[in-house]
């Protein structure tokens, strides 16, 4: 009586290597539903972009912050840039001041990834969200 099985090596880096006799097919598709399963659960970061000039006026600064904030709510990373042009060079502090600003004002749902740096012409800060992505409820 001959059963329609192969002999299947489980662990080919494991001394001495495991093998078992089953069925081939279903083994493949045992393996592809754990990385099927493997590859829903994983998380997928993004990098959103604000970006500020140092002259920045409240009112869009408040609106800047509240996209971020929605950002990081939804479990995105969000780089603050400050972009200087020609003489605005001269007023760095004030790039400094509207980040910590920003901080400050994004401090509920995050933390600072990497703290204020000036590249070039543009100050960045990257921040990470602190609380886990919630799901949207459909209505």
């Amino acid at each position: 009586m001959q059963k329609e099985q192969d002999l299947v090596e489980i662990a080919p880096q494991a001394k001495p290597p495991v093998c078992k006799i089953i069925n081939y097919g279903k083994f493949r598709y045992e393996i592809q539903k754990k990385e099927k399963l493997q590859k829903k659960h994983q998380v997928v970061s993004v990098l959103k972009e604000i970006r500020f000039h140092p002259n920045t006026d409240v009112h869009d600064f408040e609106f800047k912050a509240k996209h971020a904030v929605n950002f990081l709510l939804d479990g995105n990373k969000v780089k603050a840039t400050v972009m200087f042009k020609g003489r605005e060079m001269a007023y760095t502090e004030l790039g400094e001041e509207l980040l910590k600003r920003f901080i400050e004002r994004t401090e509920d749902v995050s933390k600072v990834e990497t703290p204020i740096k000036l590249e070039g012409r543009n100050m960045t800060l990257i921040l990470v969200p602190t609380a886990k992505k919630t799901k949207k409820t459909k209505q």
